[in-house]
């Protein structure tokens, strides 16, 4: 099976060792979420999807609030209940809406900062407990930002949210060790159903595509070919790490501020 995403990414039929593997991938019902869990089952891995409230999708869903210990908690045991076993699990629940530092309220900053940060944590931790009983350990990914590796204004937030998460990700890393790997997807602007959103219509998504190296803004599935090679046998010494997948970042600005002929 090999199938080409309309921004230029390609799922391809390849066998990474995930076949029968049990991978949770939380907001994994559209978006980016959808993306990683279509290329997990096209791997031949079973996704579980979670979201907070019930939606059509073609994998075994849960609701599920990930910044409630109780509600993941009760998701995860149902989970293990049923398989026997859970082998992955991809953190890729988060996102904030545009919202300027000084006119953020306290209660507004600290719902972003729960749904990035401290849910993975939420989420890893109960994983932890189930993988760690287990003789093959775990996988955790965690779906980062470069927001949290540069500055992010207007989601001010959502980007140190980010930047917390990669520590905690090579943290847990080693407290985890050598039962269950982590590792951080670090994903550059991605064109989902909501680009329109932080980008404009068409012509926007197009010239922010344009100012990324590889002339395109990712697309879910690249997002999801990332971390599904994390979460196998591929990248069994590959730990407490953060995958960049960002089509090659920003183009330095002062290199079209030049006034000699260095345009890129």
């Amino acid at each position: 099976m090999s199938n080409r995403a309309s921004s230029g990414a390609t799922q391809i039929d390849v066998d990474l060792g995930l076949a029968g593997r049990v991978v949770l991938v939380t907001g994994g019902v559209r978006g980016v979420g959808a993306g990683i869990s279509a290329v997990l089952a096209s791997l031949g891995a079973t996704p579980v999807v979670c979201a907070r409230n019930a939606v059509d999708t073609p994998y075994e869903f849960h609701r599920c609030d990930v910044r409630d210990t109780d509600s993941v908690s009760a998701m995860i045991d149902a989970v293990a209940e049923r398989h026997g076993r859970l082998d992955g699990v991809v953190n890729n629940a988060g996102g904030s809406p545009f919202a300027l530092a000084a006119d953020a309220s306290d209660r507004f900053s600290s719902k972003i900062f729960d749904l990035n940060l401290l849910a993975p944590l939420i989420v890893a931790r109960a994983a932890n407990a189930v993988m760690q009983q287990q003789d093959s350990g775990g996988a955790i990914v965690n779906i980062s930002s470069v927001s949290g590796h540069r500055p992010s204004p207007g989601t001010a937030a959502y980007g140190a949210a980010k930047a917390g998460l990669d520590n905690l990700t090579a943290s847990l890393a080693i407290e985890w060790a050598p039962k269950v790997r982590l590792n951080s997807v670090v994903s550059g602007p991605v064109e989902t159903e909501l680009s329109h959103l932080h980008y404009g219509d068409e012509a926007g998504i197009a010239a922010v595509g344009a100012t990324i190296p590889l002339g395109r803004l990712a697309s879910p599935v690249d997002i999801g070919n990332a971390s599904a090679f994390l979460l196998s046998p591929l990248a069994a010494y590959i730990s407490g790490s953060t995958l960049t997948v960002h089509g090659g970042g920003e183009k330095p600005a002062f290199l079209d501020a030049a006034t000699i002929d260095n345009k890129i």
